[in-house]
């Protein structure tokens, strides 16, 4: 019988600037009595990560530009957070209703680049990790060491979708795990040859492990046990697509 299991990690600390993300996590799994395990993947909130990183914006130090000043007025935002927004991205997409649609230095369409105040200081915003998979690969690094286990690691964050209402997590950074499955040319039990099924295996998994993390419940990592998953190295940005094929840019 196929399945897996999802695992929070309750009790981690604080996450401060240069903290041992990967001790934190190995720790909190160990006192909990679900020690990490080979073939674990983690999937750990971009939060936790951007915070041991420092990516962190005191808006009080943001001198907005014209352009921000110009869109803040226009969308109703204060002047500073847009200018963060700004900064933090290639182009902006759309704009309406108090948000900013860009796409971010990283590629990902998303909401206000990825830039949020929620679970931070008062006067301050949290900005994505630069390079999100370089983190999921320093992590899966350090729990290796930690462990002695191949593990992969999600960097997961909540961004909504066109056509649906809701937000899901979605990978912002992956390492050691192929983040796509494609059966492209494989036949169905009908004898079909498949032409459009590649699935996001990466952000399916961030998803899966949202509602045991949740929002308000200081859960920042899940481990994903059972499953039987492809190693990789390509990181995410196979889950961007390509411009040429996005018929929405």
């Amino acid at each position: 019988m196929k399945r897996y299991e999802v695992i929070g990690i309750d009790g981690l600390p604080e996450v401060a600037r240069d903290a041992d993300v990967g001790a934190l996590i190995h720790e909190a799994a160990n006192r909990q009595r679900t020690p990490i395990e080979p073939r674990d993947i983690l999937v750990v909130s971009q939060k936790v990560v951007s915070k041991s990183e420092g990516r962190i914006v005191r808006l009080s130090d943001v001198e907005p530009s014209p352009r921000a000043e110009a869109l803040a007025l226009e969308l109703g935002r204060d002047p500073k957070l847009t200018e963060i927004i700004l900064r933090e991205s290639r182009r902006v997409v759309r704009g309406g209703k108090g948000v900013l649609v860009v796409e971010t230095h990283h590629g990902w369409i998303c909401a206000n680049a990825g830039v949020d105040q929620s679970n931070v200081d008062a006067d301050t915003a949290c900005l994505l990790p630069e390079d999100g998979d370089r983190s999921a690969r320093a992590l899966r690094d350090r729990l290796k060491a930690l462990t002695g286990h191949e593990v992969a690691v999600i960097i997961a964050d909540t961004f909504g979708r066109p056509w649906r209402e809701g937000l899901v997590n979605v990978a912002v950074g992956v390492a050691g795990l192929q983040p796509i499955k494609s059966y492209l040319g494989e036949l169905d039990p009908a004898g079909h040859v498949l032409q459009a099924t590649i699935l996001a295996i990466a952000d399916e998994l961030a998803s899966a492990a949202e509602p045991v993390m949740g929002k308000l419940d200081r859960i920042p990592a899940a481990i994903i046990r059972g499953l039987d998953w492809e190693p990789g190295e390509v990181g995410s940005r196979p889950l961007i697509r390509d411009p040429e094929r996005d018929l929405f840019r």
